[in-house]
């Protein structure tokens, strides 16, 4: 299994950005789907989810700002972000995780993991 994450960038505060995590290998549907990011000089922390049947998770520190959706004929997730600030620049990366329809747990360290993509927010 192979994830792809893209769409970061340098965006203004107060900008949006749409990222983009394509999975490849496995059954894409099976999927619950976490975006994580890390910024300079901080730990790693999930903030926003998918699940296989469409529910959804949201860090609190982003709620309202984010929104996160998957289209599985093209197997991708999106993560659309707004009112984006300094604080939100990090390397964002995705992490997918096979679930049955009854598992509501959300991708970890031990599931497959993307290469990141950095996003950017100048003041």
């Amino acid at each position: 299994v192979q994830l792809q994450a893209s769409g970061g960038g340098l965006v203004q505060a107060g900008g949006s950005l749409r990222l983009s995590c394509v999975v490849s290998g496995g059954t894409f549907s099976r999927y619950a789907v976490a975006w994580y990011r890390q910024a300079p000089g901080k730990e790693r922390e999930i903030v926003a989810a998918i699940r296989r049947a469409g529910g959804t998770f949201y860090t609190d520190s982003m709620k309202g700002r984010l929104t996160i959706s998957r289209d599985n004929a093209k197997k991708t997730v999106y993560l659309q972000m707004n009112s984006l600030n300094p604080e939100d620049t990090a390397v964002y990366y995705c992490a997918a995780k096979s679930t049955i329809l009854t598992d509501t747990s959300l991708p970890s360290e031990s599931d497959y993991w993307g290469q990141g993509t950095l996003v950017t927010v100048s003041s």
